[in-house]
């Protein structure tokens, strides 16, 4: 289960760029223009915007008016379920939370990272309440029969949806789904939805689904969701799952009123998923890059503050605040016919794949 990576677009920021249309000779051509300058000026915009914000110095500048009080709160008999938490922000927000005594789910693919990091977090914290739960994020009936299991066994207080995956080939589960989409999208829908009566049980439930600030560039594509058109690309697949999050916090809000939803960007983190997959992008920026208790630092405050809650639901954060979801003049909303669409397709695929 691959950690977050904070914004992806910057390897892909020029890439995109190259792939400029011939000279429009038909509408669909001039339609492809059109669409292309747009991608250009979405992605300028949100380049010049994250060396500002995402970066280590604009955490520092936005940490200026955090309260320190917030995230003072004893968290014992809380419970928390975090999704890709062997490493990253994943793993720094599990930390955060044993720390101040909540019980910690760390939901991961590898048993032996996963052990590890519950190991580490547990000699860090003096918290013997973090357990380990094997799950296949991008197998549609394991987290089915996952979520079902631990619903009959546990309470649950706060689901934290963070494990992401980007594939740069176009490559299919055993499910016959294409894997950024069942793990991203599809993974994070069943396992929210399914735990949704175990949440409304509790006493001030949250959902808070780690999206990304690049997802900024892109305007839903509610007709190809599994990017099954065109040539694919992984880094604009993954823009797309990040979108759909957004979505489908801002619409569980609307129908769900018991329980408080939330999605966040966690600015550049230098974590082992960028190391890996970004090796350029992170030699160069290394020095300007988030720590991951930084990146995690948002998560946590949605998970546990007192604060957090006083926000409407279904808002999207950054740096403990509230932002905005489409950039300026970006041409990148989406119709309430296609919200819709996005989530009965959802709910199809869902139900196809449960036990």
């Amino acid at each position: 289960m691959k950690q977050q990576t904070p914004d992806f677009q910057v390897q892909a920021f020029f890439k995109q760029q190259i792939t400029k249309p011939g000279a429009p000779t038909t509408d669909e051509q001039k339609l492809q223009l059109r669409v292309w300058k747009m991608s250009i000026f979405r992605n300028t915009v949100w380049f010049v915007k994250g060396l500002q914000e995402y970066t280590k110095s604009g955490y520092e500048a936005a940490a200026k008016h955090f309260a320190p009080a917030d995230l003072d709160v004893n968290l014992s008999g809380r419970s928390f379920m975090i999704t890709g938490a062997n490493s990253g922000i994943g793993k720094a927000t599990a930390q955060e939370i044993a720390n101040r005594g909540g019980i910690v789910h760390l939901v991961c693919r590898n048993k032996g990272r996963a052990e590890a990091a519950k190991e580490q977090i547990v000699e860090q914290s003096k918290n013997q309440n973090v357990h380990v739960h094997i799950v296949d994020m991008s197998s549609a009936r394991q987290v089915w029969e996952f979520a079902q299991s631990f619903s009959q066994n546990n309470g649950l207080h706060v689901l934290i949806n963070n494990a992401g995956c980007m594939v740069n080939d176009r490559e299919l589960t055993e499910e016959g789904l294409e894997k950024n989409f069942a793990t991203n999208t599809l993974g994070t829908y069943i396992l929210t939805t399914a735990l949704m009566p175990a949440l409304k049980k509790a006493e001030d439930p949250r959902v808070v689904t780690v999206s990304s600030g690049g997802m900024l560039t892109h305007k839903l594509n509610v007709d190809d969701l599994q990017f099954e058109k065109g040539t694919f690309d992984g880094t604009m697949a993954y823009a797309q799952n990040k979108r759909q999050q957004v979505i489908l916090t801002e619409r569980w809000a609307s129908q769900h009123k018991e329980i408080h939803f939330s999605s966040m960007h966690p600015g550049w983190a230098d974590t082992p998923a960028v190391q890996s997959s970004m090796p350029s992008f992170h030699a160069k920026m290394q020095s300007r890059l988030r720590t991951e208790a930084m990146g995690a630092d948002t998560v946590v405050w949605l998970a546990v503050s007192p604060a957090a809650v006083k926000q409407p639901s279904g808002l999207f954060f950054q740096d403990r605040k509230a932002v905005a979801t489409h950039l300026p003049l970006a041409c990148s909303r989406s119709s309430p016919q296609e919200e819709e669409k996005l989530q009965a397709v959802l709910e199809e695929l869902a139900l196809k794949f449960k036990p």
